[in-house]
């Protein structure tokens, strides 16, 4: 199979390298608006299947020529892009899978293109990341294991393992979208009610093997399209992991309107914009650089199987990849979009139209092809699920 990547950024870089290393995988475009830069990691990964393209995404048809030469295509722009690269590839045939994206409900737009995608003979998976992405299709492959679904409750953190003052944190991706992920509000539902909670809220101790006491918050974006998916839910929650003290220090920069969307104060005659100052200060400090990091996942899936009490929890901690200077993270999310392009490109996936991942992408051989990559989940079952949740 063929496939392109649009975006040489970290994570199209470790999707190509994902590729490129798969036997299923014949040729790799790697597009960026920059030639340059995409040559630049066409070098450093040296393999004569993989071929710089210079694409401007913005640029409905400079895209589709692009695209019309692949089978599958990964989108690893900002998600602002999603939409545009769902719509072109549905247009030139060729099927398309993105890493999501909540703000400006861009993945609710991806998916009412699915009677075109069907028309047009093209699957499209949105939301194909950590969280959302790994979790939903961990949350589809357990509830396909109950007989009644009743809860979903999730938890993901990028950490580094060394923490650093003063906020014990270094971002892994835009910080842009950290602070859009701390600010708007989180969906739930609680005693099958679907409702919205402030991000930051509610703080939980959480433990992880080889961790200390770490904390788990609602941020938004990573319940994502579990909601639609499974209407009849009592419970749907998602937490983000950090260290201990975490939270409190973000929502004092919240309530101080440091991280406020479209806010302006003066500043002797000249408009600024608080939130821009911030990132640009912050940047440097929680810039994670060359040191190690590390994603934890927890996904807790639970109801009933033969009218019994079931929860099928599942757990990952993955590490940076010092070899190849990968981070956690990025291994993590890049992974699961390459591992799910070459189910679509092999014929593995094979429904057409744009689908959640947590209704199309199968478990049992996803986990597996993470193994095949030293990627480890693991799966426990039990009666008993706050036994696991505080495990």
């Amino acid at each position: 199979m063929k496939v392109g990547v649009l975006g040489s950024g970290l994570m199209g870089k470790e999707a190509a390298r994902d590729l490129v290393a798969s036997e299923k995988v014949s040729y790799v475009g790697l597009a960026d608006i920059d030639l340059s830069r995409a040559q630049q990691v066409c070098d450093m990964l040296g393999s004569t299947k993989l071929s710089a393209y210079e694409v401007n995404a913005a640029d409905a048809i400079n895209l589709a020529n692009f695209m019309q030469q692949f089978d599958v295509i990964i989108n690893a722009l900002f998600y602002s892009f999603n939409e545009i690269v769902a719509q072109t590839a549905i247009k030139v045939g060729v099927s398309s899978v993105d890493l999501g994206g909540h703000i400006g409900h861009i993945t609710d737009k991806v998916l009412e293109l699915d009677q075109e995608a069907k028309e047009n003979g093209v699957a499209v998976i949105p939301d194909l990341g950590v969280a959302p992405g790994m979790i939903n299709i961990l949350s589809g492959y357990g509830a396909s294991k109950l007989d009644e679904l009743e809860s979903l409750k999730l938890y993901v953190g990028g950490i580094p393992l060394n923490p650093e003052r003063p906020l014990e944190y270094n971002h892994v991706f835009s910080m842009e979208g950290v602070f859009d992920h701390y600010t708007d509000p989180s969906l739930i539902i609680r005693n099958g009610i679907k409702q919205e909670v402030p991000s930051l809220s509610e703080v939980e101790r959480i433990y992880f093997e080889k961790f200390g006491p770490l904390e788990a918050f609602h941020t938004s974006g990573g319940t994502s399209t579990l909601s639609h998916s499974y209407p009849n839910l009592k419970t749907l929650e998602y937490k983000t992991i950090r260290y201990p003290g975490h939270a409190e220090k973000f929502q004092l920069l919240v309530d101080l309107n440091l991280t406020r969307r479209e806010y302006e104060v003066d500043v002797n005659g000249v408009k600024v914009s608080p939130r821009d100052v911030l990132l640009k200060v912050l940047d440097p400090i929680v810039e994670l650089g060359d040191k190690d990091d590390a994603v934890l996942l927890r996904v807790l899936v639970s109801g009933k199987k033969a009218n019994e009490e079931k929860t099928y929890a599942y757990e990952m901690t993955t590490y940076k990849d010092r070899i190849n200077n990968v981070t956690a993270m990025a291994r993590a999310t890049a992974n699961t979009i390459s591992i799910v392009a070459q189910m679509i490109g092999d014929g593995t996936i094979h429904k057409k139209g744009v689908y959640p991942p947590e209704q199309i992408v199968p478990g049992d051989l996803y986990i597996n092809e993470l193994k095949n990559r030293n990627v480890q989940i693991f799966e426990k079952e039990t009666t008993q699920s706050s036994e696991i949740a505080n495990a």
